[in-house]
């Protein structure tokens, strides 16, 4: 799982060359500044390793750990349980920063709110510093986004998750992408008491990127090892 760069929405320069007849060009704004543009699109893909398939929740307000972390709650209920409904372990790889990073509270909290609601152990496993481009999301789902929509401006939201859904390859990749209307604010701040309540146990092997989240009883009787 990552996030992919966020994107300008409207009349904007989008890399890449295209063939098109001559006289038929796109015109593009000069410049891509913030008061041009339309919105702005937030992509957050998870890619399944095992099925060859991605998933891009295509948000409009910030990147952060709540975004993060509904991401997989939309993966989960609209492709993953369907997939694998007798699984009850989940294992996520992601960057050690940004919205996902190792020493977020918000994101450890949320985590844990979603091993709750769906009674998944959820291990998480970070990538160490200066590794993050390992990251298999980056060279099986996002550089074919990027190649798909090479030279094409990124006119409206709608157009932007046409052009990830119909992304594919000779390898069979299948990408599915929805709008996230939600607005997550920033600033949360989670508790020291909280945190204390995570049902959270570390691996031996640096326990500060490797974790597992187990679901709480329904009294929330938590800890952290």
């Amino acid at each position: 799982m990552d996030c992919k760069k966020k994107e300008l929405i409207g009349h904007f320069k989008n890399n890449g060359r295209e063939w098109q007849a001559k006289g038929e060009g796109t015109s593009v704004n000069v410049y891509d500044y913030l008061s041009l543009a339309d919105g702005k699109a937030v992509p957050y893909g998870i890619y399944d390793l095992v099925q060859n398939m991605g998933f891009v929740n295509v948000g409009i307000d910030h990147d952060t750990a709540e975004f993060a972390v509904e991401s997989i709650r939309r993966w989960w209920q609209q492709v993953g349980k369907s997939l694998y409904p007798d699984k009850t372990r989940l294992l996520i790889t992601a960057d050690g920063g940004g919205s996902n990073g190792s020493r977020i509270r918000l994101w450890k909290r949320e985590m844990q709110r979603l091993a709750n609601e769906t009674g998944l152990s959820i291990t998480v496993c970070h990538f160490p510093p200066g590794t993050s481009k390992w990251n298999k999301i980056e060279h099986r789902l996002f550089s074919y986004i990027s190649i798909n929509w090479r030279a094409k401006p990124l006119t409206s939201l709608e157009t932007i998750i046409e052009l990830i859904s119909h992304t594919t390859t000779d390898e069979g990749l299948s990408v599915t992408a929805i709008k996230d209307s939600n607005i997550y604010p920033t600033g949360i701040k989670v508790t020291d008491e909280e945190c204390k309540a995570f049902h959270l146990i570390r691996d031996a092997f640096h326990g500060e990127w490797n974790y597992t989240f187990k679901p709480q009883s329904s009294a929330l009787e938590g800890h952290v090892i």
